[in-house]
Order: C-alpha cells, then structure tokens, then sequence
C-alpha cells in the first residue's frame, strides 16, 4: 500500500460531499516516459508494476483497505451491479459499474471522454461510468441508472458529477458526426457551433448533461476541466494523437462507500 507522502490529490465534486470519490489526473503517479505520472489503464503500454502502484496510490488516497474494481471498457451502453472483488479475467465488458457493497472502491478510466461518477447516499448505491460519445448516445447513463434504481436508490436523491472532459473548445468532429446526432433528435443541434468548413466543435459534457437529466437526475456538477488543453494535469488520446506520440495513458474517477 502506497505510503502517505505517496498518495495524490484526488480532485472532488461539491455535488458528493460525504461520498467517498476522487477523480484524478497525471500527479502523483509513478509512470514514465509518454504516460509519465499517474496512469491508470492497462492498454498503454505501461509497466504493469507501475500501473499497479498508480491503483494502489489512488485506492490509499480515497478509502485504505478498499479493493479496487474496474470493468473492461469498450464504448457500450451496459453497466453491471459489482457485488464482490472479481479477477481481471472475470471483468465484464461494461462502461459503468454501480455497487451497494461496502468495501469495493469501483471506478473508470478515460483519456477525453467523460467520467461520470453518481451517488444516492441515502440509499447506499454509487456509480461509475465511461461515457464518450459513442457510449452517451447509446445511453449508458440511463442504463447506469436504472441500475442504481434497481438496488434501491432514487432519481430524485441521485447527484452526479463529471469529472475531467475533452471541452467543446478541443472537439472537433466532422459533417457525419453531426448529423448522426441530430437525425437521433434535432434538438441535438444545441451541442454544436461551427468550425472550419465541413467541422463542429461537440460540447460532449453538455451532452451529458442532457442524457443526465433525461433519465432523471437533477443534482449535476461539471467541474468543467478540459483533459486535451491542460497536457500537465491530464492525459488526452486526442491530444496525443495529435502530437503523433506512440501511446496515451488514461486517468482514473473512483467511488465507493465506506
């Protein structure tokens, strides 16, 4: 277990004050060369004794004696009720986990999409989701929800909080982006302004926003940092593809109960 002196800042969200829960960047992590800081993610290309040690630092930061359960990621809409610890062979290939069991500190990792992360304390139930735009306009909010619904939490006590997020100002996306959005609903057109010729920029915490409030929940934070235009604090697959580099690290957002 990482010492104190070792353990990161996790960044926070007024919206889940007394819920345990941390979104973290690049600080404090012990990864180096393209990835170097805190990576979190096991696609990289990173030592995984570094990796290891970076889980570890975030679990001492957030709740000591935790265990650490993350899904496999792959742009969906499913979420799935975590229980128990689980294998890494045996994580399901969801985008969000939502748990009622004290002990496990659940979470995503991301590198430009949003990190969601939602609470009913009065129920017990917390949630984690990965939501870039494939997986936000496939609803896996609503899903994640109606998970949290089913082990007993309440839309109307939901908060939520979205961590850090390629900001629409570093967004942009073409002509066929556009309008698959906006033939799922015209309404979509409020997430866009113009760019160059034939380009948008995409407000994606904007919409995720939306698909929040759509599937009911009213107490939202966006604490509105962007990962591509802060390469110090966060790591960005835009940014890196970008800049033509060989990898990208991702960051994590975390929360469980006590």
């Amino acid at each position: 277990m990482a010492d104190a002196a070792d353990r990161p800042t996790p960044i926070r969200a007024s919206a889940l004050e007394g819920v345990t829960h941390g979104f973290f960047g690049r600080e404090g992590g012990v990864s180096t060369g393209e990835v170097a800081g805190l990576q979190i993610g096991q696609g990289a290309g990173d030592d995984p004794a570094a990796v290891a040690e970076n889980r570890a630092r975030v679990t001492a930061a957030l709740s000591p004696g935790a265990v650490l359960v993350l899904p496999y990621q792959v742009h969906s809409a499913d979420a799935a009720i975590v229980t128990a610890p689980m294998a890494d062979e045996d994580r399901p290939h969801v985008d969000a986990f939502v748990t009622a069991t004290p002990g496990l500190l659940i979470g995503v990792v991301t590198a430009d999409c949003a990190p969601i992360l939602l609470a009913d304390a009065q129920a017990g139930v917390v949630a984690a989701a990965h939501a870039g735009w494939r997986g936000a306009k496939g609803g896996v909010l609503a899903t994640t929800i109606d998970a949290m619904v089913a082990l007993g939490a309440d839309c109307g006590r939901i908060a939520a909080a979205i961590g850090p997020t390629i900001a629409q100002p570093s967004y942009e996306v073409g002509e066929a982006f556009f309008e698959a959005f906006c033939a799922d609903d015209p309404a979509n057109v409020r997430f866009f302004t113009s760019g160059k010729p034939g380009h948008y920029q995409f407000d994606l915490p904007a919409f995720v926003t939306r698909q929040l409030r759509n599937a009911g929940v009213s107490t939202i934070e966006n604490l509105a940092l962007d990962t591509y235009a802060d390469p110090v604090r966060f790591y960005s697959f835009r940014r890196a593809t970008h800049r033509g580099e060989a990898t990208y690290g991702r960051q994590g957002a975390f929360i469980g109960l006590d």
